[in-house]
């Protein structure tokens, strides 16, 4: 009977890892479905009214107020938690983009958002917006589908604090930002936090030495 349990646990293990394995990430639109249909309440990575998981592989760098910048194989993520459109229940304002790489609309387990990739240059700019959360990446195009998986899990696991939510409302620095920017409205540009990254890239060697200090 001892030898039959760690058996069950490593058949069940490799079930689990079958089931990951079997995503196909060469479709953007399996990713999508397979990962945001899953309620997922993993979190390892908890900011200021909100938790998230991140993947392994992903690497949390820095937080200005309420975005978080983080790193994965030679590209940055950045992650923007719009805690004013969660507090009101905003409703998602997307069109799907005809001339756009890749544009769709999400809704899925009562959460809202959208998808949209755009060539710019010989790089691709990432928008995905879902739950009130959303993920901007200039990547490769061989990249894409990773940094769409990435994102999928990032996303789909952000939880918000509702009683702490509401006491930042009440705090100056949120409530100036209401009128400011509305994260589910999709741009044909780079973002301002995206362009502003560009002037003040981090060197090789600042990475690895942020990477180690967080491992």
């Amino acid at each position: 009977m001892k030898k039959l349990i760690p058996a069950l646990l490593c058949c069940l293990f490799f079930m689990t890892g079958c089931t990951v394995v079997r995503i196909d990430t060469q479709s953007i639109d399996n990713t999508i479905n397979v990962v945001l249909s899953k309620n997922n309440q993993l979190y390892n990575r908890v900011g200021k009214g909100y938790k998230y998981y991140v993947p392994k592989g992903v690497t949390y760098i820095d937080t200005n107020e309420l975005n978080e910048k983080l790193y994965s194989n030679g590209t940055y993520y950045y992650l923007y938690i719009d805690a004013i459109s969660y507090y009101h229940k905003a409703k998602v304002k997307y069109k799907e983009n005809q001339n756009a790489y890749y544009s769709r609309k999400i809704k899925m387990n009562d959460k809202s958002g959208y998808l949209e990739i755009n060539q710019q240059g010989d790089k691709y700019f990432i928008e995905f917006s879902y739950n009130y959360a959303k993920i901007e990446a200039l990547v490769e195009k061989e990249e894409i589908n990773e940094t769409v998986l990435n994102a999928s899990y990032i996303l789909s696991t952000v939880k918000f604090n509702h009683n702490v939510i509401k006491l930042m409302l009440n705090e100056t620095y949120l409530t100036n930002k209401e009128e400011k920017y509305d994260i589910f409205e999709s741009k044909d540009e780079d973002s301002v936090y995206l362009e502003y990254d560009k002037n003040n890239e981090t060197s090789d060697e600042q990475v690895e030495k942020e990477n180690n200090e967080v491992k």
